[in-house]
């Protein structure tokens, strides 16, 4: 019987405002591709932001609790204009395909 390899998950993105959030691609996210070895993503989980975040509302499945719900297949340009919104990433891991936005960059 084979067994799955399940990837470590990202550490959590904090950017450089205060605003955080858990960007998530493997074979249990809700991802494409939905694998956890893929070279880049094209949509991507994210999850439990430190507020609410209104270019990801449409992709909340809880859309009356932001801070405590997922937000699926979110496309990653999205995630990149969330991160540059806040003023860059200062900490945490993105999965594959999604440029790190440092705020000295900005």
């Amino acid at each position: 019987m084979g067994m799955t390899k399940i990837k470590r998950l990202n550490t959590k993105v904090v950017c450089s405002d205060g605003f955080s959030m858990s960007v998530q691609a493997n074979s249990f996210a809700y991802c494409e591709p939905r694998h956890g070895d893929a070279k880049t993503y094209t949509h991507v989980e994210v999850g439990y932001p430190t507020q609410p975040e209104e270019l990801l509302m449409e992709y909340a499945e809880d859309q009356n609790n932001p801070t405590e719900t997922v937000y699926a297949y979110v496309p990653v340009a999205l995630v990149y204009a969330v991160i540059v919104k806040h003023g860059g990433m200062i900490s945490g891991t993105l999965p594959s395909g999604i440029p790190s936005c440092l705020p000295e960059l900005l």
